[in-house]
């Protein structure tokens, strides 16, 4: 007989390619993926992946299951958030979304917070630089800074960031002056690839700085702080982070670098779920309050 918990299996190992990356979605053994593979393969009779260098490939039995399974989820998950969107509770888990230092330095303490008020309200903070997919309940909710392709999605501006140009004194120190007019040769850049940067910030390092050579790519802005204080180079990173860094500083180009905005984003489905709201709210309120913080210039006199 066959067992529709296999299915879930199968989906995340066609997704993502291996075992590893699978086991790391479900959150369970890379030996439980591929047993519950075995198993749906035994109830039908047919290998569905087969595996190749380059990961797990769907073999023609495998993609018809493949196309079905992903239909009898998308009824399921439909089901389920219309039935959670019904939820009148303020207790439960609501799960958030968001880039490595909007985690650790926004949404860390903000969500604190929020058990003195709701203390049956439990919050799950999910740091990632992937964009989780709402519709199929990855997370509840997503604070993102760039747009989404997901369709059915309520997305709410809450605010903005600004990025500045920085470096450490020891690293100027050993370099020649910035001739921006130049594009800076000579001097090195540290790229930020995903995170909390969008193309706009990294176009405008690269057009700035077009003769430097870059000496580090990384998908974390953490990261980026912390190499750009090493004296690794020059580095766009987020004011709010980079500025209390003391041995950092921020440097002055023609034309600052382009800001981004702070978005809230939930499934239509979810958007009124009172814990689901009650946090939407609360990260809002927490954004708003951080306002000069997260963009300096708001808070400067003309």
């Amino acid at each position: 007989m066959l067992d529709w918990d296999d299915l879930r299996f199968f989906l995340a190992l066609a997704r993502n390619g291996s075992l590893s990356a699978a086991a790391k979605d479900l959150r369970v053994a890379q030996s439980t993926v591929g047993r519950r593979l075995a198993s749906l393969e035994a109830s039908l009779g047919v290998r569905l992946l087969n595996r190749t260098p380059d990961g797990y490939v769907p073999t023609d039995a495998g993609r018809e299951v493949h196309e079905q399974a992903e239909r009898l989820e998308a009824e399921a998950l439909a089901l389920e958030r219309t039935v959670a969107g019904r939820d009148t509770r303020l207790a439960g888990l609501v799960r958030v979304s968001c880039a490595e230092t909007i985690a650790s330095h926004i949404l860390g303490p903000c969500l604190a917070a929020l058990r003195e008020r709701h203390p049956e309200i439990t919050v799950e903070l999910i740091s990632t630089a992937r964009e989780l997919s709402l519709s199929m309940r990855e997370a509840d909710i997503s604070v993102r800074l760039g747009r989404s392709d997901q369709h059915d999605l309520v997305v709410r501006k809450i605010g903005g960031l600004e990025f500045g140009l920085y470096a450490s004194t020891p690293y100027l120190e050993g370099h020649d002056g910035l001739d921006f007019a130049t594009g800076c040769p000579g001097h090195h850049l540290i790229v930020q690839v995903e995170d909390i940067q969008d193309a706009a910030q990294t176009d405008w390092l690269s057009n700035l700085a077009s003769r430097a050579r870059v000496a580090m790519r990384t998908n974390s802005h953490e990261s980026a702080v912390f190499a750009t204080t090493h004296g690794g180079g020059l580095a766009c990173l987020a004011r709010f982070r980079a500025d209390r860094e003391d041995k950092l500083i921020r440097l002055t180009p023609p034309a600052p670098p382009p800001g981004t905005a702070i978005r809230l984003v939930v499934h239509r489905d979810n958007r009124h779920t009172p814990r689901v709201r009650t946090v939407l709210n609360h990260i809002a309120d927490c954004v708003h309050e951080l306002e000069t913080t997260l963009s300096p210039s708001a808070g400067e006199k003309p």
